[in-house]
C-alpha cells in the first residue's frame, strides 16, 4: 500500500497550541487533587436569565422545533438583531440582506474567512488579538500580517503604511474593541479613520464586537457600523456568549455589509443547517426581554476586576484596571519578565496552582504580558492572591 500522508495543509498551517501546556499542567494537578485557580480560559461561570432558559425548554417542547433550521438564522432572531443596533448603536439593519445568524462569532469569522480568502491574500491583523482573527486566515491560505497596536494613532499609521508596501495589497483588516486579550476600547473617530483607512486602500473591515456590553468606565463602546457608508465596507461580529452567559449555546451575528454577508451565507449553506431552532428563539427572547440581568453581570464583572486590581496589587503582582471585557492584560513583573509569558505561567501555576493565559497566545506582541479571565469570584480571587504573595515575595 501507499504511504499515506502524514500531515495535511492545513494542519502545516498551523502552529503548535500555545495554551496546552498550560492545559496540560491544570489537567495533571486536578487529577492529582490539586485545587487551581483558574483565569486561564474566558469561559463565563454565570448562567443566563431564568427567562431565556424557560423559553429554550418551551420550544424545546414543541415537536416541529427539532427540524432542521435555517443556515443564516430564523427570521425572528434577524429581526431581533436589527432592534438591538437600533437601539443600542442608532444603525439601521436589513434583517434579510445585513444579518447572519452564526454558531457563535468564532464560527463566523472563520467561515467568512474561508468566504473573501484566496490563497496568498494579505490580511492585516493587531497584535495582540484573539487567535481566531489571526488563524482563521491562516486556515483559509492567507498570509497575516501582524500590526502592533500601541496606541490608535500608531495603529492606523502602520496599517496604513502596510497597505502601501505590501506586496500583494492587503485585502481586509481586522479589528477587535474592546479587545480580547487587552480590553482597550477605541473611539467612534478611531472607526471613522479606519473606514476611510480601508475605503482608501480597497480593504474590507472584519470587526469582532463581543464584548460590547461588557465596560465599566464612560460611554459604552461603539460599533463601527455607527459610521456613515462603514457598512460598504465593514462586517461586525456579536456573540450571545458573554453578554448573556451563553456561550455555550454558540450562537452569535455578522451584520452589516450585504457584499460581505452574502459570501458568508453562501459558504454556510453548505456547512450547515443553522443552530438549533430553541436555540434562536430563546435568544430571541434575550435581546427583545428585560436587560436588568445584563447590568448585573456588567456589575459582577467589575466587582471582581476592582478586587482583582486591589488584593493582586498586595501580593506584588501589580494589574491595570481594564475598562471593559472580562479580561484583565497584565505586564509580567519586571523580575520575571526574562521568563517570557510561557514560562512564567508555567511557573506561577506549578508554584502557586494560579492559572493564567500566556500572552505569546495572542501574538509576539503579547509575550510581555499574562491574560486574567474575570470567571472566578470574589472569594476565590482574594485566595488567589494569597497564593502567589510568597511567589512574588521570594
Amino acid at each position: 500500500m501507499a504511504d499515506l500522508p502524514t500531515e495535511f495543509y492545513r494542519e502545516r498551517r498551523l502552529p503548535p497550541y500555545v495554551f496546552a501546556e498550560i492545559n496540560r499542567l491544570k489537567l495533571a494537578f486536578r487529577k492529582a487533587g490539586r485545587d487551581v485557580i483558574d483565569f486561564g480560559m474566558g469561559n463565563p461561570d454565570q448562567p443566563p436569565a431564568p427567562h431565556i432558559v424557560a423559553k429554550l425548554a418551551e420550544v424545546a417542547g414543541d415537536p416541529r422545533a427539532h427540524r432542521y433550521s435555517a443556515s443564516q438564522g430564523v427570521p425572528a432572531l434577524r429581526k431581533a438583531l436589527t432592534r438591538y443596533y437600533e437601539r443600542r448603536f442608532g444603525v439601521s439593519l436589513n434583517a434579510d440582506r445585513e444579518v447572519c445568524v452564526t454558531l457563535g462569532s468564532k464560527e463566523g469569522l472563520a467561515n467568512l474567512a474561508q468566504a473573501i480568502t484566496a490563497p496568498g491574500d494579505v490580511i492585516l491583523v493587531p497584535d495582540p488579538s484573539y487567535p481566531i482573527h489571526m488563524f482563521g486566515f491562516l486556515i483559509a491560505g492567507a498570509v497575516v500580517r501582524s500590526v502592533p497596536f500601541a496606541s490608535e494613532e500608531d495603529f492606523l499609521r502602520i496599517a496604513d503604511t502596510a497597505c502601501r508596501r505590501s506586496v500583494p495589497a492587503p485585502s481586509a483588516i481586522v479589528l477587535n474593541f474592546p479587545s480580547n486579550p487587552t480590553a482597550r476600547v477605541v473611539s467612534r473617530d478611531f472607526y471613522a479613520e479606519a473606514v476611510a483607512l480601508a475605503k482608501r486602500h480597497g480593504l474590507y473591515v472584519i470587526s469582532d464586537l463581543a464584548y460590547s456590553e461588557i465596560y465599566f468606565e464612560g460611554d459604552p463602546p461603539p460599533s463601527i457600523l455607527e459610521v456613515p457608508g462603514a457598512k460598504d465596507i465593514a462586517v461586525e461580529f456579536t456573540s450571545m456568549s458573554k453578554t448573556y452567559s451563553m456561550a455555550g449555546w454558540r450562537i452569535g451575528f455578522a451584520a452589516g455589509s450585504a457584499r460581505l454577508i452574502d459570501a458568508l451565507k453562501r459558504v454556510k449553506s453548505y456547512l450547515d443547517y443553522g443552530a438549533f431552532t430553541p436555540v434562536q428563539i430563546a435568544a430571541v427572547a434575550a435581546l427583545d426581554g428585560p436587560q436588568d440581568h445584563v447590568d448585573a453581570l456588567r456589575g459582577l464583572y467589575r466587582d471582581r476586576r476592582d478586587v482583582l486590581v486591589e488584593s493582586f496589587g498586595r501580593a506584588g503582582f501589580a494589574v491595570p484596571s481594564p475598562p471593559a471585557t472580562m479580561f484583565a492584560w497584565a505586564p509580567i513583573p519586571e523580575r520575571f519578565a526574562h521568563l517570557g509569558s510561557m514560562e512564567f505561567a508555567k511557573r506561577l501555576l506549578e508554584e502557586t496552582s494560579v492559572a493564567v493565559a500566556p500572552g505569546l497566545g495572542f501574538g509576539e506582541q503579547g509575550d510581555s504580558h499574562v491574560r486574567l479571565a474575570l470567571v472566578e469570584n470574589t472569594q476565590r480571587i482574594r485566595q488567589a492572591a494569597r497564593a502567589i504573595k510568597p511567589f512574588f515575595e521570594a
